[in-house]
């Protein structure tokens, strides 16, 4: 199991949005709405379950460093007065 950052890869995304079992689900209908993971494959869900709580994004990574530049520039600009 992983722990800590979450390293993008933009191939395995685009793969996992053109495949042809996904393109199969999508247009004949056979999806199990949000949340039934747990009946249509436990064991996978709850592997998901535990990847997503003990993982970040990188887009959170994004989002701490915009606060951090923020918070900088407001101290600096409080300091200046």
């Amino acid at each position: 199991m992983k722990f800590g950052f979450r390293i993008p890869n933009i191939k395995k995304r685009i793969a996992a949005r053109t495949s042809v079992k996904r393109y199969i689900r999508h247009s004949l209908g056979f999806k199990a709405p949000r949340g039934w993971g747990w009946l249509t494959n436990p064991k996978k869900a709850a592997y998901n379950r535990i990847y997503n709580r003990t993982t970040v994004s990188s887009g959170c990574m994004i989002t701490l460093l915009t606060f951090v530049c923020f918070v900088v520039i407001v101290v600096f600009t409080i300091c200046l007065i």
